[in-house]
């Protein structure tokens, strides 16, 4: 069986969205902490947000064993299934993301499949020699694999181009976004013209700080970790961005601006303990992280802690 048109269609809708990467909270003694991730999938899903991305780097996908991203993939699809908290009545989307050498990328998406994801994430592959035909097939043979799920291909190298894209959705038509990592507007709004605007939507897919400026140029939708920790800032913007007010988008630009920062500082080496320290703050779970992420030093947790105060969260 295929992805009709009509469920790629579908799909496609479902991703022009705020899409959320939850964090993988850990007990004390490091272990994931599952209880934790259910309640703050629950805490987003109720919020408003429609499309969560287990398996995404702010949940340390790298860090995590095959055994424990498969239980992320799981407990995120059952909460998702049950609409948010006991009784939820939200409709939610769960974009699973896979990686690693290909079977393991396969077996990953016959897994979410199993446990009613539409759609996959396929990370950028790390191997450290990526020829440009190499990484259509890998892309390929994934989506081939599981031809009625939709395909997000997750692209942060920037020599990716609209041509190849082009050529892989040629491949796979199951292809139906693209999470484009790269932060620049420009070359974002060649490669998806060259690769075709319509065919598939477009995310800005470094977040807050980058939506406006790919709005503007097709995105429809972004990615967000900062949604974790509020999910009405994230949803506050794109519901700017879809009502093309730029003042109020810009705003919330300003708004989340710091905290983004603190997540980018030393090629993103904070990304995911800046969000887990906010939220440990929040009382919502502990800020441990794996390596090769770190415990943040006493003057960043300052900082982020007079963030929250000026959103109004502590």
């Amino acid at each position: 069986m295929s992805l009709t048109l009509a469920d790629a269609d579908t799909l496609r809708h479902a991703l022009a969205t705020a899409v959320v990467v939850p964090v993988t909270p850990y007990h004390a003694d490091g272990t994931p902490d599952w209880s934790a991730y259910a309640a703050l999938i629950a805490r987003l899903i109720d919020s408003g947000i429609s499309v969560i991305t287990p398996n995404g780097n702010t949940g340390e996908f790298y860090a995590l064993s095959p055994a424990e991203a498969r239980q992320a993939l799981e407990t995120a699809a059952k909460v998702a299934s049950a609409g948010g908290e006991p009784g939820g009545e939200h409709s939610v989307e769960v974009l699973a993301g896979v990686g690693h050498d290909l079977a393991t990328a396969i077996e990953a998406a016959r897994h979410a499949q199993d446990h009613g994801a539409h759609m996959i994430m396929i990370h950028q592959p790390v191997h450290p020699y990526v020829s440009a035909e190499g990484w259509v097939d890998y892309h390929a043979a994934i989506a081939a694999a599981v031809p009625d799920l939709g395909i997000v291909l997750y692209i942060r190298d920037e020599r990716r181009t609209g041509a190849h894209i082009a050529a892989l959705a040629d491949r796979a038509p199951n292809v139906i976004g693209v999470k484009y990592g790269v932060r620049d507007a420009t070359k974002f709004a060649a490669v998806a013209r060259d690769a075709g605007l319509g065919r598939m939507t477009w995310l800005a897919g470094a977040a807050e700080l980058t939506a406006p400026a790919f709005w503007a140029v097709g995105a429809h939708g972004f990615t967000s970790g900062l949604a974790n920790v509020s999910p009405a800032l994230a949803l506050g913007m794109l519901g700017a961005l879809r009502n093309n007010d730029f003042h109020e988008a810009m705003r919330t630009w300003e708004a989340v601006r710091r905290f983004e920062e603190l997540r980018l500082a030393d090629g993103s080496a904070d990304n995911v303990s800046v969000v887990k320290e906010a939220l440990a703050q929040l009382g919502l779970c502990r800020a441990d992280v794996r390596p090769p992420s770190r415990p943040l030093p006493e003057d960043i947790k300052r900082e982020i802690s007079g963030i929250l105060r000026s959103w109004v969260l502590a």
